[in-house]
Protein backbone atom coordinates (compact mmCIF):
# COMPACT_ATOMS: atom_id res chain seq x y z
CA UNK A 1 0.00 0.00 0.00
CA UNK A 2 1.32 3.40 -0.99
CA UNK A 3 2.23 5.57 1.94
CA UNK A 4 1.18 9.16 1.47
CA UNK A 5 3.90 11.59 2.47
CA UNK A 6 3.16 15.27 2.10
CA UNK A 7 5.78 17.46 0.50
CA UNK A 8 6.57 20.66 2.44
CA UNK A 9 7.82 22.25 -0.81
CA UNK A 10 11.26 23.04 0.55
CA UNK A 11 9.91 24.90 3.61
CA UNK A 12 12.59 23.21 5.73
CA UNK A 13 15.23 25.03 3.67
CA UNK A 14 13.47 28.33 4.34
CA UNK A 15 13.51 27.67 8.08
CA UNK A 16 17.16 26.59 8.30
CA UNK A 17 19.49 28.59 10.56
CA UNK A 18 16.69 30.94 11.61
CA UNK A 19 18.08 33.92 13.51
CA UNK A 20 15.78 34.73 16.43
CA UNK A 21 17.49 38.02 17.28
CA UNK A 22 15.96 41.15 15.81
CA UNK A 23 18.73 43.34 14.34
CA UNK A 24 18.75 47.04 15.00
CA UNK A 25 18.77 49.63 12.28
CA UNK A 26 22.33 50.60 11.36
CA UNK A 27 23.28 54.18 12.16
CA UNK A 28 25.68 54.17 9.21
CA UNK A 29 24.41 52.63 5.97
CA UNK A 30 26.50 50.26 3.91
CA UNK A 31 29.23 51.95 1.92
CA UNK A 32 28.34 52.62 -1.69
CA UNK A 33 30.47 50.58 -4.03
CA UNK A 34 31.30 51.65 -7.53
CA UNK A 35 33.05 50.25 -10.55
CA UNK A 36 33.86 52.37 -13.59
CA UNK A 37 31.10 54.81 -12.71
CA UNK A 38 28.46 52.14 -12.09
CA UNK A 39 27.29 51.78 -8.50
CA UNK A 40 26.60 48.13 -7.69
CA UNK A 41 25.33 46.30 -4.59
CA UNK A 42 24.00 42.85 -3.75
CA UNK A 43 21.69 41.27 -1.17
CA UNK A 44 22.19 37.78 0.28
CA UNK A 45 18.86 35.99 -0.23
CA UNK A 46 19.59 33.27 2.34
CA UNK A 47 20.23 35.86 5.03
CA UNK A 48 17.12 37.77 4.02
CA UNK A 49 14.98 34.62 4.38
CA UNK A 50 16.32 33.80 7.85
CA UNK A 51 16.51 37.31 9.33
CA UNK A 52 13.60 39.25 7.83
CA UNK A 53 10.78 38.94 10.39
CA UNK A 54 8.06 38.71 7.74
CA UNK A 55 9.81 35.78 6.06
CA UNK A 56 10.36 34.05 9.40
CA UNK A 57 6.74 34.49 10.48
CA UNK A 58 5.32 33.26 7.21
CA UNK A 59 7.73 30.33 7.11
CA UNK A 60 6.50 29.19 10.52
CA UNK A 61 2.90 29.44 9.30
CA UNK A 62 3.64 27.41 6.17
CA UNK A 63 5.47 24.80 8.24
CA UNK A 64 2.45 24.43 10.51
CA UNK A 65 0.16 24.04 7.51
CA UNK A 66 2.49 21.42 6.07
CA UNK A 67 2.61 19.50 9.34
CA UNK A 68 -1.19 19.56 9.71
CA UNK A 69 -1.66 18.28 6.18
CA UNK A 70 0.95 15.56 6.59
CA UNK A 71 -0.62 14.37 9.84
CA UNK A 72 -4.08 14.30 8.22
CA UNK A 73 -2.81 12.31 5.25
CA UNK A 74 -0.93 9.86 7.45
CA UNK A 75 -4.01 9.26 9.61
CA UNK A 76 -6.22 8.63 6.61
CA UNK A 77 -3.52 6.53 4.99
CA UNK A 78 -3.29 4.36 8.12
CA UNK A 79 -7.08 3.96 8.14
CA UNK A 80 -6.97 2.88 4.50
CA UNK A 81 -4.20 0.39 5.20
CA UNK A 82 -6.21 -1.06 8.09
CA UNK A 83 -9.24 -1.47 5.81
CA UNK A 84 -7.11 -3.25 3.21
CA UNK A 85 -5.63 -5.57 5.83
CA UNK A 86 -9.10 -6.38 7.18
CA UNK A 87 -10.39 -7.10 3.69
CA UNK A 88 -7.46 -9.36 2.89
CA UNK A 89 -7.81 -11.24 6.15
CA UNK A 90 -11.54 -11.87 5.62
CA UNK A 91 -10.86 -12.91 2.05
CA UNK A 92 -8.22 -15.41 3.13
CA UNK A 93 -10.47 -16.83 5.87
CA UNK A 94 -13.59 -17.02 3.70
CA UNK A 95 -15.17 -14.39 5.95
CA UNK A 96 -17.48 -12.98 3.29
CA UNK A 97 -20.95 -14.43 2.99
CA UNK A 98 -21.06 -13.84 -0.75
CA UNK A 99 -19.03 -12.52 -3.66
CA UNK A 100 -21.28 -9.48 -3.71
CA UNK A 101 -20.34 -8.65 -0.11
CA UNK A 102 -16.64 -8.94 -0.94
CA UNK A 103 -17.05 -6.82 -4.06
CA UNK A 104 -18.93 -4.18 -2.11
CA UNK A 105 -16.19 -3.88 0.50
CA UNK A 106 -13.52 -3.80 -2.17
CA UNK A 107 -15.36 -0.97 -3.94
CA UNK A 108 -15.54 0.93 -0.64
CA UNK A 109 -11.79 0.58 -0.21
CA UNK A 110 -11.20 1.85 -3.74
CA UNK A 111 -13.37 4.91 -3.04
CA UNK A 112 -11.46 5.51 0.17
CA UNK A 113 -8.20 5.38 -1.77
CA UNK A 114 -9.47 7.82 -4.41
CA UNK A 115 -10.66 10.20 -1.69
CA UNK A 116 -7.22 10.09 -0.09
CA UNK A 117 -5.50 10.82 -3.40
CA UNK A 118 -7.84 13.77 -4.04
CA UNK A 119 -7.23 15.10 -0.53
CA UNK A 120 -3.48 14.87 -1.00
CA UNK A 121 -3.67 16.74 -4.31
CA UNK A 122 -5.89 19.43 -2.78
CA UNK A 123 -3.65 20.00 0.24
CA UNK A 124 -0.51 20.11 -1.89
CA UNK A 125 -2.21 22.60 -4.19
CA UNK A 126 -3.21 24.81 -1.26
CA UNK A 127 0.32 24.84 0.10
CA UNK A 128 1.73 25.61 -3.34
CA UNK A 129 -0.67 28.57 -3.66
CA UNK A 130 0.25 29.90 -0.22
CA UNK A 131 3.95 29.55 -1.03
CA UNK A 132 3.42 31.48 -4.27
CA UNK A 133 1.57 34.22 -2.38
CA UNK A 134 4.40 34.39 0.15
CA UNK A 135 7.04 34.68 -2.58
CA UNK A 136 5.05 37.44 -4.30
CA UNK A 137 4.53 39.33 -1.05
CA UNK A 138 8.22 39.00 -0.19
CA UNK A 139 9.25 40.25 -3.61
CA UNK A 140 6.87 43.22 -3.44
CA UNK A 141 8.05 44.10 0.06
CA UNK A 142 11.69 44.01 -0.98
CA UNK A 143 11.16 45.98 -4.18
CA UNK A 144 9.11 48.67 -2.44
CA UNK A 145 11.76 49.04 0.23
CA UNK A 146 14.60 49.20 -2.28
CA UNK A 147 12.83 51.95 -4.24
CA UNK A 148 12.79 54.12 -1.14
CA UNK A 149 16.22 52.97 0.00
CA UNK A 150 17.79 53.74 -3.36
CA UNK A 151 16.52 57.30 -3.51
CA UNK A 152 19.51 58.25 -1.38
CA UNK A 153 21.95 55.47 -2.28
CA UNK A 154 21.61 55.91 -6.06
CA UNK A 155 22.73 52.39 -6.95
CA UNK A 156 22.61 51.59 -10.65
CA UNK A 157 22.31 47.86 -10.04
CA UNK A 158 21.27 45.80 -6.99
CA UNK A 159 21.74 42.05 -7.39
CA UNK A 160 20.31 39.14 -5.45
CA UNK A 161 22.94 36.65 -4.29
CA UNK A 162 21.53 33.14 -3.90
CA UNK A 163 23.83 30.15 -3.66
CA UNK A 164 26.63 30.57 -6.18
CA UNK A 165 24.83 32.68 -8.79
CA UNK A 166 27.43 35.32 -7.87
CA UNK A 167 30.68 33.39 -7.71
CA UNK A 168 32.59 36.12 -5.89
CA UNK A 169 31.69 39.48 -4.45
CA UNK A 170 33.58 41.99 -2.37
CA UNK A 171 31.87 42.61 0.98
CA UNK A 172 31.87 46.34 0.31
CA UNK A 173 29.15 45.62 -2.27
CA UNK A 174 27.06 43.76 0.33
CA UNK A 175 24.06 45.77 1.60
CA UNK A 176 22.24 42.74 3.02
CA UNK A 177 22.22 43.70 6.68
CA UNK A 178 21.26 47.28 5.92
CA UNK A 179 18.31 46.03 3.85
CA UNK A 180 17.24 43.50 6.51
CA UNK A 181 17.37 46.14 9.22
CA UNK A 182 15.30 48.53 7.13
CA UNK A 183 12.72 45.87 6.23
CA UNK A 184 12.33 44.81 9.86
CA UNK A 185 11.88 48.42 10.92
CA UNK A 186 9.03 48.78 8.41
CA UNK A 187 7.42 45.39 9.14
CA UNK A 188 4.38 45.49 11.41
CA UNK A 189 2.70 42.06 11.83
CA UNK A 190 -0.85 43.32 12.35
CA UNK A 191 -2.52 40.02 11.40
CA UNK A 192 -1.75 36.37 10.87
CA UNK A 193 -0.65 35.45 7.34
CA UNK A 194 -3.37 33.98 5.15
CA UNK A 195 -1.77 30.53 5.29
CA UNK A 196 -2.36 30.34 9.05
CA UNK A 197 -6.09 30.99 8.65
CA UNK A 198 -6.46 28.56 5.77
CA UNK A 199 -4.57 25.89 7.70
CA UNK A 200 -7.08 26.17 10.54
CA UNK A 201 -10.00 26.04 8.09
CA UNK A 202 -8.56 22.95 6.42
CA UNK A 203 -8.12 21.19 9.75
CA UNK A 204 -11.72 21.97 10.76
CA UNK A 205 -13.03 20.67 7.45
CA UNK A 206 -11.00 17.48 7.74
CA UNK A 207 -12.16 16.93 11.34
CA UNK A 208 -15.79 16.95 10.15
CA UNK A 209 -15.16 14.15 7.68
Amino acid sequence: MKKYIFSALAIAAMMASCNNQSPKMDETPAAAASGEGIKIAYVEVDSLMTQYDFAKDYSVTLQKKSNNARNTLNQKGNALQAAVNNFQQKLNNNGFQSREQAASQQAAIERQQRDLQELQARLEGELAQETAKFNEALRDSLQNFLKAYNQDKKFDLILSKAGDNILMGNKKYDITQDVINGLNKRYKPSAKPAADTKAADTKKADDKK
